[in-house]
């Protein structure tokens, strides 16, 4: 496999050259502790930017095994780690300059639900890790920028790499409360058909949220209270007892005004 070295020399060798040059640079390279590989190069600066990746394998990346040993876990832990990228990556696209797209990094945002992306994957048997972004190639024109893209792959990614990718540089305390936020969901999804239910609705969530095209909660929104007749009371692993409502499989009607958080209860 390639090195950091030999990227740094190719890519000196096509600076102002054509930008279909940049194809030349397709392939992995190692950076001692992870491999950067460039996936995908795009035709022009204003094209959808470059698809590239990072590799870390398990050991260096450094995670227990009881992280991510089983899918609910694993998925927990994948989200927040592409959170965390995603913040890094924010602080450094277009701080390379050139035209069109030259300078942007991105992956994926995440919205308030905790999903399977293909973003950011963890092995579930070694416990390595894949980052997928998006880079915007810099050039003047159509004539390649080397050095901004230089500072790209070997000032901002080792960065954000370092701050993200690997157990030892997180909070511990931090990754422990994802995983045991987790832990708590996946016990009461597996209660609801022991207890004949539907759905959960803790008491003192925020329903109403800030318009239709906005997932944040609606400031002074009225906490939900369940119905007496509907209340019920978990013991969750972690968080222990929780209360609330829970809805019974069958026929159950949700009335209520606009922006009272009927859309909201059903869409969750």
């Amino acid at each position: 496999m390639k090195n950091s070295e030999d990227l740094r020399r190719a890519l000196r060798a096509i600076d102002h050259k054509s930008y279909p040059a940049y194809k030349d640079l397709k392939g992995s390279y190692s950076f001692g502790n992870y491999v950067l590989s460039i996936d995908h190069v795009q035709g022009d600066p204003f094209a959808s930017p470059s698809r590239l990746s990072i590799l870390v394998d398990g050991k260096t990346a450094g995670f227990p095994v009881g992280l991510y040993d089983t899918r609910y876990k694993r998925v927990a832990l994948q989200d927040y780690l592409n959170r965390l990228f995603y913040q890094e990556i924010e602080k450094y696209t277009f701080k390379a300059k050139g035209s069109g797209k030259s300078g942007l990094i991105s992956v994926s945002r995440c919205g308030q639900e905790i999903l399977e992306r293909s973003a950011v994957t963890i092995n579930p048997e070694n416990g390595g890790l894949l980052f997928r972004f998006a880079a915007g190639f810099p050039a003047n024109g159509r004539t390649i920028n080397a050095s901004q893209l230089e500072r790209i792959l070997f000032d901002f990614l080792p960065a954000c790499v370092q701050t993200v990718c690997f157990y030892k540089r997180l909070s511990p305390a931090r990754v422990q409360s994802v995983i045991h936020l987790a832990e708590d969901q996946h016990y009461i999804r597996t209660q609801l058909s022991a207890l004949d239910l539907c759905a959960f609705v803790a008491n003192g969530s925020i329903l109403p949220r800030q318009s239709g095209v906005s997932d944040r909660p609606m400031k002074e929104g009225i906490p939900f209270t369940s119905p007496s007749s509907m209340e019920i009371t978990l013991n969750l692993p972690h968080h222990g007892p929780i209360t609330g409502m829970g809805i019974r499989k069958g026929i159950t009607l949700i009335v209520g005004g606009g922006y009272h958080g009927k859309s909201t209860l059903l869409e969750a």
